[in-house]
């Protein structure tokens, strides 16, 4: 499909992004597991005494280490975001821009009526991609919150304590886990959806976007001479 155009390497993924994201990976699929096995956990027959096992006090230490990993990649996100490259600072994601609203015409084009590349996209994140990504990321404020909020009920450490006054907010402890589990959902959708685009654009752009978010590098593809 590609194989008319010859192509330049271009370093767009700071290795503090790759991190960035790879952590994130790791602290959600985390998160899932655990919180689901905390909301309904399994009945484990062991002949052992339950004061032996404490296997569901391991699984609640796994997900707050996880919560407290993810937080603080959160704000680094959010710190590099103004040190970054072009490529992933905040001053460049404006989805609705008047260049990115024409962009933005040729990625739902492209991803949803499967027609063929004919436009220009962005060689970091399209115009669809950031508009993604900051429902991402209030949707991810919501769940530290959500989740902070019922931890500070059976915690004395001050980062939970900071979003106590968020269960009175929201009409007590039984919301406050609604919301939190709801929202684990919108992280189950994303991630399928935003491995399907990846592929797939991986295959009608052909600029390595699978690879690049390993080694940095994407390709930018140029007429033969």
């Amino acid at each position: 499909m590609h194989h008319d155009k010859i192509y330049e390497k271009k370093y767009v993924w700071e290795f503090p992004i790759r991190a960035f994201h790879w952590i994130n990976f790791v602290c959600i699929i985390g998160l899932i597991i655990t919180g689901f096995l905390i909301g309904n956990p399994p009945a484990i027959l062991s002949e052992l005494e339950a004061s032996e096992q404490f296997w569901f006090g391991k699984v609640r230490m796994i997900h707050f280490i996880l919560a407290y990993v993810w937080v603080f990649n959160f704000i680094f996100r959010i710190y590099w975001g103004f040190v970054g490259s072009e490529y992933v600072q905040w001053k460049n994601w404006n989805p609705f821009s008047k260049a990115k609203r024409e962009e933005l015409k040729e990625v739902l084009k492209v991803d949803i009526t499967l027609y063929q590349l004919e436009g220009k996209i962005s060689l970091g994140h399209n115009p669809l991609a950031i508009l993604s990504y900051w429902i991402f990321f209030l949707v991810t404020v919501l769940q530290l919150a959500t989740g902070f909020a019922y931890y500070s009920q059976m915690s004395n450490f001050w980062l939970p304590k900071l979003f106590t006054w968020l269960v009175p907010l929201f009409g007590g402890e039984y919301n406050i886990r609604m919301i939190h589990h709801i929202t684990t959902w919108f992280f189950i959708i994303f991630f399928m959806i935003h491995v399907y685009i990846v592929f797939y654009h991986d295959y009608i752009e052909g600029r390595g976007t699978m690879s690049s978010i390993v080694s940095g590098w994407k390709f930018i593809p140029k007429e033969k001479e």
